[in-house]
Protein backbone atom coordinates (compact mmCIF):
# COMPACT_ATOMS: atom_id res chain seq x y z
CA UNK A 1 0.00 0.00 0.00
CA UNK A 2 1.27 3.77 -0.79
CA UNK A 3 1.24 6.45 1.82
CA UNK A 4 -0.11 8.78 1.05
CA UNK A 5 1.53 12.20 0.49
CA UNK A 6 0.98 14.92 3.29
CA UNK A 7 -0.07 18.24 3.21
CA UNK A 8 2.21 20.30 4.53
CA UNK A 9 0.18 22.56 6.81
CA UNK A 10 -0.21 23.32 10.75
CA UNK A 11 -1.66 20.10 12.12
CA UNK A 12 -5.16 21.43 14.00
CA UNK A 13 -4.94 18.30 16.44
CA UNK A 14 -2.59 19.32 19.52
CA UNK A 15 -2.14 15.32 19.90
CA UNK A 16 -1.18 14.70 16.45
CA UNK A 17 0.85 17.35 16.19
CA UNK A 18 3.13 16.67 19.33
CA UNK A 19 3.61 13.25 18.01
CA UNK A 20 4.66 14.22 14.55
CA UNK A 21 6.83 17.03 16.14
CA UNK A 22 8.74 14.02 18.51
CA UNK A 23 8.99 11.91 15.31
CA UNK A 24 10.05 14.79 13.03
CA UNK A 25 12.62 16.49 15.82
CA UNK A 26 14.28 13.13 16.06
CA UNK A 27 14.67 12.10 12.67
CA UNK A 28 15.91 15.64 11.96
CA UNK A 29 19.06 15.26 14.82
CA UNK A 30 19.28 12.07 13.68
CA UNK A 31 19.94 13.10 9.99
CA UNK A 32 22.09 15.98 11.58
CA UNK A 33 24.05 13.77 13.39
CA UNK A 34 24.82 11.31 10.14
CA UNK A 35 25.64 14.39 7.72
CA UNK A 36 28.66 15.78 10.69
CA UNK A 37 29.92 12.38 10.46
CA UNK A 38 30.20 11.36 6.95
CA UNK A 39 30.89 15.03 5.59
CA UNK A 40 33.05 16.12 8.87
CA UNK A 41 31.14 19.05 8.86
CA UNK A 42 30.17 21.57 11.82
CA UNK A 43 26.67 21.56 12.35
CA UNK A 44 24.26 23.01 15.21
CA UNK A 45 20.55 22.73 15.38
CA UNK A 46 18.25 24.56 17.59
CA UNK A 47 14.56 23.75 17.88
CA UNK A 48 11.38 25.47 19.87
CA UNK A 49 8.53 24.10 19.99
CA UNK A 50 4.93 25.29 20.30
CA UNK A 51 5.11 25.56 23.91
CA UNK A 52 8.51 27.23 24.27
CA UNK A 53 10.81 23.67 25.39
CA UNK A 54 14.08 24.28 23.71
CA UNK A 55 15.90 21.50 21.61
CA UNK A 56 19.51 21.74 20.24
CA UNK A 57 22.23 19.48 18.62
CA UNK A 58 25.57 20.83 18.11
CA UNK A 59 28.67 18.44 16.47
CA UNK A 60 31.22 20.81 18.62
CA UNK A 61 29.51 23.73 20.96
CA UNK A 62 26.91 25.70 20.44
CA UNK A 63 28.70 29.02 21.27
CA UNK A 64 31.21 28.00 18.78
CA UNK A 65 28.84 27.26 15.80
CA UNK A 66 26.60 30.20 16.92
CA UNK A 67 29.81 32.76 16.75
CA UNK A 68 31.04 31.08 13.57
CA UNK A 69 27.68 31.89 12.32
CA UNK A 70 27.50 35.19 13.10
CA UNK A 71 31.20 35.96 11.78
CA UNK A 72 30.53 34.18 8.54
CA UNK A 73 27.41 36.29 8.34
CA UNK A 74 28.84 39.32 8.92
CA UNK A 75 31.05 38.85 6.31
CA UNK A 76 28.70 37.38 3.78
CA UNK A 77 26.83 41.28 4.43
CA UNK A 78 29.91 43.04 3.62
CA UNK A 79 30.75 41.52 0.57
CA UNK A 80 27.42 42.07 -0.21
CA UNK A 81 27.51 45.70 0.48
CA UNK A 82 30.79 45.77 -1.35
CA UNK A 83 29.75 44.32 -3.90
CA UNK A 84 26.65 46.63 -4.51
CA UNK A 85 28.73 49.79 -4.00
CA UNK A 86 30.72 48.29 -6.94
CA UNK A 87 27.56 47.71 -9.28
CA UNK A 88 26.49 51.52 -7.99
CA UNK A 89 30.31 52.94 -8.85
CA UNK A 90 30.59 51.33 -12.05
CA UNK A 91 26.91 52.84 -13.03
CA UNK A 92 27.83 56.16 -11.72
CA UNK A 93 31.15 55.78 -13.94
CA UNK A 94 28.92 54.97 -16.76
CA UNK A 95 26.35 57.61 -16.59
CA UNK A 96 29.54 60.23 -15.84
CA UNK A 97 31.48 58.80 -19.10
CA UNK A 98 28.54 59.64 -20.85
CA UNK A 99 27.54 63.23 -19.77
CA UNK A 100 31.53 63.47 -20.39
CA UNK A 101 30.92 62.44 -24.17
CA UNK A 102 27.97 64.77 -24.05
CA UNK A 103 30.03 67.58 -23.15
CA UNK A 104 32.31 67.08 -25.54
CA UNK A 105 30.46 66.73 -28.21
CA UNK A 106 28.62 70.48 -27.14
CA UNK A 107 31.78 71.60 -27.05
CA UNK A 108 32.94 70.66 -30.31
CA UNK A 109 29.22 72.34 -31.63
CA UNK A 110 30.01 75.48 -30.16
CA UNK A 111 33.78 75.80 -31.83
CA UNK A 112 32.07 75.26 -34.89
CA UNK A 113 33.02 71.59 -35.60
CA UNK A 114 30.94 68.60 -36.38
CA UNK A 115 28.01 70.91 -37.63
CA UNK A 116 27.20 68.58 -40.75
CA UNK A 117 25.05 66.45 -38.98
CA UNK A 118 22.72 69.10 -36.76
CA UNK A 119 19.61 70.33 -38.19
CA UNK A 120 18.19 73.62 -39.38
CA UNK A 121 15.76 74.11 -35.97
CA UNK A 122 19.95 72.20 -34.12
CA UNK A 123 21.37 75.21 -35.62
CA UNK A 124 19.12 77.69 -34.86
CA UNK A 125 19.13 76.74 -31.37
CA UNK A 126 22.83 76.74 -31.53
CA UNK A 127 23.00 80.26 -32.67
CA UNK A 128 20.54 81.45 -30.03
CA UNK A 129 23.15 79.86 -27.78
CA UNK A 130 25.95 81.68 -28.94
CA UNK A 131 24.51 85.15 -28.97
CA UNK A 132 23.36 84.06 -25.75
CA UNK A 133 26.83 83.78 -24.69
CA UNK A 134 28.25 86.50 -26.58
CA UNK A 135 25.81 89.09 -24.90
CA UNK A 136 26.64 87.54 -21.52
CA UNK A 137 30.44 87.77 -22.22
CA UNK A 138 29.49 91.51 -23.22
CA UNK A 139 28.37 92.02 -20.36
CA UNK A 140 30.56 90.82 -18.13
CA UNK A 141 33.34 92.29 -20.01
CA UNK A 142 31.39 95.89 -19.72
CA UNK A 143 31.27 95.17 -16.05
CA UNK A 144 34.75 94.77 -15.42
CA UNK A 145 35.58 97.74 -17.63
CA UNK A 146 33.46 100.09 -15.37
CA UNK A 147 35.28 98.43 -11.79
CA UNK A 148 38.82 99.18 -13.65
CA UNK A 149 37.77 102.59 -14.54
CA UNK A 150 36.42 103.27 -10.60
CA UNK A 151 39.61 102.19 -9.63
CA UNK A 152 41.54 103.81 -11.82
CA UNK A 153 39.48 107.08 -10.35
CA UNK A 154 40.49 106.40 -6.76
CA UNK A 155 44.11 106.07 -7.22
CA UNK A 156 44.13 109.08 -9.11
CA UNK A 157 41.77 110.48 -6.04
CA UNK A 158 44.27 109.63 -3.85
CA UNK A 159 47.48 110.57 -5.48
CA UNK A 160 45.74 113.78 -6.10
CA UNK A 161 45.52 114.69 -2.25
CA UNK A 162 48.96 113.31 -1.64
CA UNK A 163 49.78 116.21 -3.87
CA UNK A 164 47.62 118.87 -2.07
CA UNK A 165 48.96 117.53 1.44
CA UNK A 166 52.22 117.67 -0.33
CA UNK A 167 52.01 121.34 -1.28
CA UNK A 168 50.85 122.36 1.99
CA UNK A 169 53.52 120.85 3.77
CA UNK A 170 55.65 122.79 1.30
CA UNK A 171 54.68 126.00 2.24
CA UNK A 172 54.77 125.29 5.19
CA UNK A 173 58.53 124.52 5.19
CA UNK A 174 59.30 127.47 2.83
CA UNK A 175 57.35 129.82 5.38
CA UNK A 176 59.47 128.64 8.29
CA UNK A 177 62.44 128.87 6.17
CA UNK A 178 61.77 132.67 5.45
CA UNK A 179 61.23 133.46 9.13
CA UNK A 180 64.42 131.93 9.96
CA UNK A 181 66.24 133.86 7.23
CA UNK A 182 64.87 137.15 8.17
CA UNK A 183 65.57 136.76 11.99
CA UNK A 184 69.25 135.94 10.85
CA UNK A 185 69.56 139.09 8.70
CA UNK A 186 67.92 140.82 11.51
CA UNK A 187 70.74 139.74 13.77
CA UNK A 188 73.88 140.35 11.66
CA UNK A 189 72.57 143.74 11.03
CA UNK A 190 71.94 144.52 14.68
CA UNK A 191 75.76 143.05 15.62
CA UNK A 192 77.19 145.24 12.72
CA UNK A 193 75.18 148.41 14.22
CA UNK A 194 76.59 147.33 17.69
CA UNK A 195 80.27 147.14 16.27
CA UNK A 196 80.04 150.25 14.33
CA UNK A 197 78.46 152.06 17.73
CA UNK A 198 81.71 150.58 19.32
CA UNK A 199 84.02 151.82 16.66
CA UNK A 200 83.03 155.49 17.08
CA UNK A 201 82.71 155.28 21.07
CA UNK A 202 86.76 154.14 21.01
CA UNK A 203 88.81 157.17 19.51
CA UNK A 204 91.88 156.29 17.89
CA UNK A 205 95.29 157.53 18.80
CA UNK A 206 95.64 160.25 16.34
CA UNK A 207 92.49 161.95 17.35
CA UNK A 208 93.82 162.22 21.43
CA UNK A 209 94.87 165.90 21.78
CA UNK A 210 98.61 166.45 23.19
CA UNK A 211 97.92 168.14 25.97
CA UNK A 212 96.09 165.04 27.21
CA UNK A 213 98.61 162.67 26.09
CA UNK A 214 101.06 165.09 28.57
CA UNK A 215 98.80 165.20 31.30
CA UNK A 216 98.87 161.38 31.04
CA UNK A 217 102.73 161.05 30.86
CA UNK A 218 102.87 163.17 33.72
CA UNK A 219 100.62 161.44 35.75
CA UNK A 220 102.85 158.06 35.33
CA UNK A 221 106.02 159.80 35.93
CA UNK A 222 105.48 160.09 40.00
CA UNK A 223 104.94 156.36 40.32
CA UNK A 224 108.23 155.84 38.30
CA UNK A 225 110.14 157.78 40.62
CA UNK A 226 108.94 155.90 43.84
CA UNK A 227 109.19 152.12 42.55
CA UNK A 228 112.77 153.73 41.32
CA UNK A 229 113.54 154.79 45.25
CA UNK A 230 112.25 151.82 46.85
CA UNK A 231 114.86 149.65 44.05
CA UNK A 232 117.65 151.31 45.30
CA UNK A 233 117.26 151.77 48.64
Amino acid sequence: MVKGKIAIRKINCSKSRQVTFFKRRTGLIKKAKELSILCDAEIGVIIFSCTGKLYDYASTSMSSVIERYNTMKQDNRQQSITAAEIQFLKKDAESMMQQLRCLQECNRRLMGEELSKLSLEDLKNLENVLEMGLKNVRSRKEQNFVEEMRELKRKVDDVEQENVELRKKSKVIGRDYRESEGEFSAETSSSKEISKMSAQAIPDKDDIPERLLLQLSLQSKPYLLDEQKTTSG
